[in-house]
Parts: C-alpha cells; structure tokens; sequence
C-alpha cells in the first residue's frame, strides 16, 4: 500500500446548504480540502485526498460503529482493479456514522462517492477493517 489516493465526490442539490454537506465529508474522513464546482443545474463538491492517514477517522468510525464486518463486504464489492468504488449516506454521514448505498440512492439527496485508488486494494480494506474480537 505505498501510494493511496482518495477521490470523494457529492452533489449538492438546490436544496441544499453547502456547509452542512461539506460537513458531511468531513464528519467521515477529517478535515478536508473541498472543491465546489458549478454546473448548469447543481454543484458538485470534490474531495482529493492522499496517504492512508487520510483513512484514519473512516476507519475509528467503522470500529466505533461495530460495522467492520459489512462494510469489508461492501468495500470488497466495490474493487475494480486497482480502484474500490462505494457509495455513503450523506445524511447519515452528517450525523457522524456510516451507513453504505448504492450509487442510486435511497436517499433523495444523494449519495457520497468515494473512490480509493491504491496498489492492493485487499490489503487496504483488511487494515480498514480488521478482524472483530
């Protein structure tokens, strides 16, 4: 696991505030750098992230949360060569916890993407999610 990229983006839809959305990000993965670009109908907040230090405060949450378990299924689900793609509850992720979505949401408000490109993808959601004792 020598180089690890995070890449999390959200849209944020007209309804709602930008802050509380950024908090949202920030709630699951620390203190962030965003990036809000406008489109024609919405705006698009882009995360970019570098290092496995940068999975610290994901990783605490999915300890703390007792969830280790379902999330490695869902991080194993989402690996695509040297890229694991998943989806987070953003209202969920607001209130300091993880909850895993599909990329269609079951939320109206959309889901958090993130996608974590490293060399060995298994080794990074073992050590994301070790074993319970």
């Amino acid at each position: 696991m020598d180089i690890v990229t995070v890449s999390i983006q959200t849209e944020i839809k007209l309804t709602e505030n930008e802050e509380k959305v950024e908090k949202a990000v920030s709630n699951i993965f620390g203190n962030i750098k965003s990036n809000i670009k406008t489109g024609y109908n919405s705006k698009i907040l882009q995360v970019e992230m570098n290092g496995k230090e940068s999975l610290f405060r994901f990783r605490d949450i999915l300890r703390l949360d007792q969830i280790r378990n379902a999330a490695k299924r869902a991080l194993f689900k989402g690996i695509s060569g040297t890229n694991i793609v998943f989806f987070l509850n953003k209202q969920v992720a607001f209130a300091n916890h993880v909850s895993f979505s599909e990329e269609k949401s079951e939320s109206p408000l959309g889901p958090i993407r993130i996608k974590i490109n490293c060399d060995e993808p298994e080794s990074l959601i073992m050590w994301l999610t070790p074993k319970t004792e």
